[in-house]
């Protein structure tokens, strides 16, 4: 009863968070940080203001979000603790989850009241993501996924490690790149692709540099996903999860690639916006999946 109690609070809170994470590029994108005023946890003196516009409403709707959020990986945490506390793995993606996502709201609310630097608003996406993930991995373990992949017979070899826990820390400089980005308002500093503007020349600003680098960051992981990934087809297909592992992950930095070209060609058309976000966090999720299964996996 209790084990299927906690699947259902894991895949509620999974949906949660995406959702938390998708309402902080809307609360970006629309400029609605400030749709409360510098009040929180109130907004404009009050719980619910009178006079309610769009910004405020995106506001305060992200808000309630990560405020039930927080609820339902508390609850999963002490689920998880009661059911499986011999588990190492489970009670540390508990912790994590619940850690990050308070840090996550603390972020929040000092953008809110204090202000921050683009370069630190930066890091409130990382944070998100990294509780968003552990949450994954917790349902991921819940479901007992590793048994149906055989995980547990995994090998791998010191290249494929490599690459995975390669990725999987550099994925976090591509994704701090692209929020820098987003904060920094430089979205469409570069207005062509591949190059900044017509013709080649170096940046001549700040906000240049950042997207030039955020390119720069993103193409390499998309290379280095597909050398991992002929890799992993090559030496792993009788390993399902890493042969269709590898094959998804490199779908998903495709998208990712191509809304980030959309992201500057239909001028950052909210839809593509989201969905850029949405892949990369689904993207990340993978990565670090796959450096759970490496750090488990039998010399």
């Amino acid at each position: 009863m209790l084990n299927r109690l906690l699947k259902v609070v894991a895949v509620i809170t999974t949906i949660l968070l995406l959702w938390v994470l998708l309402g902080g590029a809307l609360v970006t994108k629309t400029d609605s940080g400030a749709g409360c005023g510098s009040d929180w946890p109130l907004c404009h003196g009050k719980l619910i203001p009178e006079q309610l516009s769009i910004q405020t409403i995106i506001e305060l709707t992200h808000r309630a979000s990560v405020g039930l959020a927080g609820v339902f990986v508390t609850l999963l945490s002490i689920l998880s603790w009661l059911a499986f506390r011999e588990n190492r793995a489970i009670v540390f993606f508990s912790l994590i989850s619940f850690l990050f996502l308070i840090l996550q709201a603390l972020f929040g609310a000092a953008a809110v009241i204090w202000g921050q630097t683009s370069f630190v608003l930066a890091l409130h996406f990382g944070v998100s993501l990294i509780s968003f993930t552990a949450v994954i991995l917790l349902t991921l373990l819940l479901f007992e996924v590793d048994k149906k992949f055989d995980a547990a017979t995994l090998v791998l070899s010191k290249k494929m490690k490599f690459h995975i826990y390669g990725m999987g820390v550099y994925i976090f400089f591509v994704i701090y790149t692209g929020a820098l980005v987003r904060h920094a308002h430089a979205s469409l500093s570069c207005s062509s692709f591949p190059l900044c503007q017509d013709g080649f020349h170096l940046p001549v600003h700040l906000n240049e540099w950042i997207q030039i680098a955020h390119r720069i960051a993103a193409m390499t992981i998309f290379i280095w996903i597909a050398i991992a990934a002929i890799h992993a087809i090559k030496h792993y297909s009788h390993y399902r999860i890493m042969y269709w592992g590898f094959l998804f992950a490199f779908l998903l930095v495709s998208l990712q690639a191509i809304t980030g070209v959309l992201n500057v060609v239909t001028k950052l058309n909210l839809f593509v916006t989201l969905l850029h976000s949405l892949f990369i966090s689904c993207l990340f999720a993978l990565i670090c999946y796959f450096v759970f299964l490496a750090k488990r996996s039998r010399k």
